[in-house]
């Protein structure tokens, strides 16, 4: 996400900390760069327009020019108005006071408001709650059976109603029996249609009038850029939404529409969803994202993601085979598929201050395809070889790669940064260094 926009704000940025001091010329230059980077970005020009004179103000005061780093001041300067830009603070859901709470799901046919649906009851059921997912798009063919799968997948109880019901009279019933199914979240899926019409919104008042719901949320394709806000701006105008949650953020390389939202509506991005997996939907904090879109990593939110995954039990065991140097493949396949629960590779690097740039420059872009490949060699090694990787001859690597459906160089190229890997984690355990158990405590 942002890929295009990160590449060309740092590569600008990049030349002003190249000067020892600054000239109004200098910066001038540099924000014109800047506004285009924007404009090609598909962020509305007016608020393009602002955003640029809000830095310039900034920049070309006297404790910049004047500064030993200006460079780094105007960066400075960059981030907070990014972070400003995006909505400042993270917004939570309003999830204080009586139960049941509800909320509800508005957008166009297509954004991605079912799956959502799905993926923000995880969410909310990993945050304490028991939400009850409600099947109010009677419109769309199969939309209540995929959320019935959805829910089976999930564990998550979908609402059982008589279809022939209209949607505002499903979503009110599910309402009015949510505590004898025992929950305490409602999440509403309205229908949608291909473009905003009467009829869609006259159904969507009815519903909001009739359940009077804690969360109104528009769910927006993050890739179709500008026409995502001009739908929010018409949804809040008509609905007064609460706020928005952004799909198909990991196919975003512009950001047009995550820029641009927040100023135009008033309304904070509170959710974006970055893959298709029920668990890639993430909370939105616009200082982090500033910080991703300029480089400078999100170690926070990386932090967040191995915390979720993290196995105290796994992790002490792991500790004392470091020291013991028993580290062996079976464990090394077992930190890959916790590697793999926290996200593509790309998403994990993104994160990583530096390795952002880093990747864009050398135009790298990781495989994660890669980590099936050595999942398959593993898994074709005997428990002898998983544990002592040295026995491992030109006549077993044959025999692995076979079995892997590989060739022997990948199963060589394994078994080299295993064993670099290994080295590292055991050194940095015989050092006293900080390893991830201790960090995650």
């Amino acid at each position: 996400m942002f890929e295009t926009l990160s590449e060309k704000l740092n590569l600008t940025l990049k030349k002003l900390r190249g000067h020892g001091r600054l000239s109004e010329k200098n910066i001038q230059d540099a924000l014109q760069e800047v506004r285009l980077a924007l404009l090609e970005a598909d962020v509305n020009y007016k608020v393009v327009k602002k955003f640029i004179e809000d830095i310039r103000q900034q920049a070309m005061g006297q404790e910049v020019l004047e500064s030993l780093t200006p460079g780094q001041q105007v960066v400075k300067i960059v981030h907070g108005e990014l972070a400003r830009l995006m909505g400042g603070a993270r917004q939570e859901l309003n999830l204080i006071g009586r139960t049941p709470f509800s909320i509800m799901l508005v957008g166009l046919q297509g954004s991605g408001k079912t799956t959502t649906a799905g993926k923000l009851a995880l969410h909310l059921r990993k945050h304490g709650r028991n939400p009850l997912l409600v099947p109010a798009d009677i419109y769309r063919p199969a939309a209540v059976d995929q959320l019935k799968k959805l829910g089976s997948q999930l564990g998550i109880p979908t609402f059982e109603s008589d279809q022939k019901l209209k949607p505002e009279q499903i979503c009110q019933e599910a309402l009015s029996k949510a505590g004898v199914a025992g929950a305490d979240v409602l999440i509403m899926d309205t229908a949608g249609r291909l473009h905003i019409d009467d009829e869609l919104m006259a159904e969507l008042v009815r519903i909001k009038g009739r359940t009077l719901p804690t969360e109104i949320l528009l769910v927006a394709d993050a890739m179709t850029g500008q026409d995502a806000v001009n739908v929010a701006k018409i949804f809040n105008d008509l609905l007064d939404i609460t706020g928005v949650i952004l799909t198909k953020m990991e196919g975003d390389a512009r950001g047009g529409a995550a820029l641009s939202l927040k100023s135009v509506t008033n309304k904070p991005i509170k959710f974006i969803g970055v893959g298709e997996k029920l668990d890639a939907l993430e909370p939105f904090f616009p200082e982090r994202m500033a910080s991703r879109i300029l480089g400078m990593g999100d170690v926070i939110s990386l932090i967040e993601k191995a915390q979720a995954e993290y196995d105290e039990k796994e992790a002490i065991k792991l500790a004392k085979k470091l020291k013991k140097k028993e580290f062996d493949l079976g464990d090394f396949q077992a930190q890959l598929k916790q590697m793999k629960k926290m996200g593509s590779l790309e998403q994990i690097l993104s994160m990583l201050p530096g390795l952002g740039q880093l990747k864009q420059l050398k135009n790298l872009k990781p495989d994660d395809k890669e980590l099936v490949r050595v999942e398959a060699i593993i898994n074709s090694m005997t428990m002898e070889e998983r544990h002592n990787y040295k026995i491992i001859n030109g006549s077993r690597r044959k025999r692995i790669a076979l079995g892997s459906g590989t060739s022997v160089q990948d199963v060589n190229r394994l078994l080299k940064n295993f064993a670099q890997t290994k080295k590292m984690m055991e050194n940095m355990t015989s050092k006293g260094l900080p390893n991830l158990a201790s960090l995650l405590q």
